[in-house]
């Protein structure tokens, strides 16, 4: 096993590069449970390797990947960078969504396939829930064809796809909160992510009595609603790289990171 085992998925917005600021306030705390509410690309559990975990996610087919992955996932399907099989790969995973067996290990093993050769790394369903992320522009590819190291991290990680009010937090749990960002871009999977969404996230960690720590953009309302609710803003000045979105852009972002019942 890898000693730090990189995210095995391609994901926008990936929070691998705020470890660094991350890993202070976790090695304080280490004991607890590791609570990922939007989990995506899991960089920063991955990171700092939780004995447990509760990894969540509104989007089932990545809950499913990675419940499989728990299992030690060895695909069986063909794997190349190829325009044509790409699109029979997409066609074939979006018939097991639309006939209800996009929990199987084909369909994990086809969502990592399509993540790794896919436009620009996106994760992105249309209205009626299909995969619609056209060809990638990618020269070479590694592909992975055994996941079975990442069976013995997961062992303990209970992973749940769920609105994240409908998670049953415990006291004393460790909060990282990745929301979806105060962006246009909302179509990762087929529920949107509003600005009532942002006001339901925050009040609803303004009021978990563990660490928590919430990183978003840093719009003036996304700070605004933070310094309303109590939450400590830091880094401020901190540029996020945009390694991957629907434009290609890789202009930085200005970042908030946000913290309760901490100290540094």
């Amino acid at each position: 096993m890898p000693l730090e085992p990189r995210p095995p998925l391609k994901w926008a917005g990936g929070k691998r590069w705020q470890l660094p600021f991350i890993r202070p306030y976790w090695d304080q705390h280490n004991h607890c449970r590791l609570v990922e509410p939007f989990c995506g690309g899991l960089a920063v559990t991955l990171g700092l390797l939780p004995k447990h975990a509760l990894i969540n996610d509104v989007n089932p087919h990545l809950i499913n990947f990675y419940a499989w992955l728990k299992k030690g996932l060895r695909p069986r399907i063909s794997m190349k960078n190829d325009k044509e099989l790409y699109y029979a790969h997409r066609k074939r995973f979006n018939e097991l969504i639309q006939s209800n067996n996009s929990h199987s290990r084909e369909a994990a093993s086809l969502f990592y396939y399509l993540n790794r050769t896919g436009y620009n790394g996106l994760c992105r369903f249309n209205n009626s829930g299909t995969f619609n992320v056209p060809f990638g522009r990618y020269k070479t590819i590694p592909y992975v064809d055994n996941f079975s190291f990442y069976k013995q991290i997961f062992c303990q990680w209970e992973l749940t796809t769920t609105d994240f009010e409908s998670l049953r937090l415990q006291p004393t749990d460790f909060v990282y909160a990745d929301p979806p960002y105060d962006v246009d871009f909302t179509s990762y999977s087929s529920n949107k992510f509003a600005w009532d969404d942002q006001i339901r996230a925050a009040e609803w960690l303004s009021t978990h009595p563990g660490p928590v720590i919430l990183v978003n953009q840093s719009t003036p309302r996304i700070r605004r609603l933070y310094r309303r609710l109590g939450f400590t803003l830091q880094h401020l000045k901190l540029k996020a790289p945009r390694r991957i979105n629907s434009t290609g852009d890789r202009t930085p972002a200005l970042e908030v990171f946000a913290t309760r019942n901490l100290q540094q």
